[in-house]
């Protein structure tokens, strides 16, 4: 019977070896490293609620082909009822960091159910491929991996296919390939929370040209597989020592990495597509792959909302200001902002359907929330700089400054509210500023607004999955009860 993974498991499975380099170093331990091991000890948080007696209903389902329990991240629903069930277990999770992990171990496990969900479109390109996926998941449920993803190719000229760059070795391809398996080179971006996962699933989202065939793959690796190079972006971590002074990227930081494939072999039992452009796009849209890794994000996203408008609200009522008019207007908004991402989120699942005999959410009701959610963010950060004003700058330069005696007193002094003492207010106003004003809150703007691919990717899978006809057919019975004749 299977066991339910632990944080203190998680962790332990971290220390592997992997190449990670950050600051022109290879990381020795990951888990130990100033650079993660927040990070690492917030997500073994995670995997300890799910372990906990009391969460196993909630966070945990009996597997339909074994014997035992895994986590719903794993679940595939086949009805509305079980698709509930599994968003209840994904919000319980996300509600321990805020929504501020975005590529949680909840978002790949769901792309790589929905392609398992769709199966059947592998089976049609390559039954051996499609055994592979199949066995690939089970393997990731059964073991509880923590999966990220590359699934877009390396900026650089953005105005030629893939294999017209200048360098070869930009993009991730085949270089050989034989009975033992692939052989990959090259970089592909952007693995988020690779740092802290078990494996990565090396695929591509972006429309392939004729003539990128050996670009166009879906494997999965261990991340210490030999030749696999982690190129680490700044770690805001590293730079947020205090907890008091950065409470969001101190602990939250899942940090962004390029991955480079230095002639990495892929054995054949790891490999899902293997050079064929059309499947690639097919592994997401022709699949619940797509839908099920995207609703996991605007629920994520939905649990975002709630802390922000929270926090907007507490800005307030630390500065006195919830009773003047254009502070409740602007709360009001904030609201409905926050209660429309939940109201989407809940129609995604309430006009759900059935596909390859499971429950998806449905598709049209994501895309539209992730057209408006992309312009949404921006907005919500705007406002929550709006009801701040200076308070979120005229702060103590660090936690040093309270044992300081002199310092101290002019801190409470200066730093009033009606609701709260001196510290209590600095505490809230630095958890504003890094959730709104720090660098570590400007990439997850950046993030919000750019990991579901530029507005003009969202707005064309809002555009083709629209029902056009029945619209159109509203237009034509108008249209079909006059015309000019009637009048002349």
């Amino acid at each position: 019977m299977m066991m339910i993974k632990t944080g203190e498991q998680h962790i332990n499975s971290l220390r592997d070896r992997r190449q990670i380099y950050l600051d022109g170093k290879v990381v020795d331990d990951v888990t130990t490293h100033p650079a993660f091991r927040n990070v690492v000890a917030t997500v073994g948080r995670l995997y300890d609620f799910q372990s906990q007696a009391e969460n196993l209903e909630l966070m945990t389902f009996s597997i339909p082909d074994g014997d035992g329990r895994a986590n719903r991240i794993w679940q595939l629903p086949t009805s509305y009822d079980e698709l509930v069930a599994r968003r209840r277990a994904l919000v319980a999770w996300t509600e321990l960091h805020g929504g501020f992990l975005g590529r949680a171990p909840d978002h790949v496990a769901s792309c790589i159910s929905g392609m398992f969900m769709g199966r059947s479109v592998f089976a049609d390109y390559d039954p051996d491929r499609a055994g592979a996926l199949a066995d690939y998941y089970r393997y990731a449920r059964d073991n509880e991996l923590y999966l990220t993803y590359v699934i877009i190719n390396p900026q650089a000229d953005r105005s030629k296919a893939a294999h017209e760059q200048s360098n070869e070795a930009l993009t991730a391809g085949v270089v050989d390939r034989d009975e033992k398996g692939l052989t990959i080179h090259g970089a592909k971006m952007l693995a988020t929370g690779g740092v802290v996962a078990n494996e990565v699933f090396v695929t591509c989202i972006q429309p392939l040209q004729p003539g990128d065939a050996r670009f166009a793959l879906s494997f999965a690796v261990p991340m210490n597989t030999k030749g696999l190079k982690v190129l680490s972006r700044k770690s805001y971590e590293a730079h947020a020592p205090s907890e008091f002074d950065n409470p969001l990227s101190h602990r939250f930081d899942e940090n962004d990495a390029v991955l480079f494939f230095d002639n990495v072999k892929v054995p054949w039992d790891r490999v899902f597509i293997d050079q064929d452009v059309e499947m690639c796009q097919k592994q997401f849209h022709a699949t619940p792959a797509h839908v099920y890794q995207n609703y996991q994000a605007q629920i994520r996203l939905m649990v975002k909302m709630k802390f922000l408008v929270g926090l907007g609200h507490m800005i307030a009522e630390t500065n006195g200001t919830t009773n003047f008019p254009q502070v409740r207007e602007t709360l009001g908004q904030l609201a409905a902002q926050g209660a429309m991402v939940e109201a989407m989120v809940n129609a995604m699942e309430v006009k759900g359907r059935n596909h390859f005999g499971y429950f998806a959410p449905d598709r049209h009701t994501l895309y539209s929330a992730q057209v408006l959610t992309q312009q949404l963010y921006p907005k919500v950060m705007a406002t929550l700089r709006d009801l701040a004003g200076g308070g979120m700058i005229m702060l103590p330069s660090s936690v040093a400054d309270f044992t300081n005696p002199e310092l101290r007193e002019m801190i409470s002094i200066t730093q009033q509210s009606p609701v709260h003492n001196s510290e209590d207010r600095v505490k809230i106003f630095k958890l504003a500023w890094d959730a709104v004003g720090s660098e570590f809150a400007s990439r997850h703007t950046q993030y919000e607004m750019f990991y579901a691919g530029a507005t003009f990717v969202t707005k064309n899978h809002s555009y083709r999955t629209y029902d056009w006809d029945e619209s159109k057919a509203l237009v034509d019975q108008i249209l079909n009860n006059y015309s000019l004749s009637d009048e002349t």
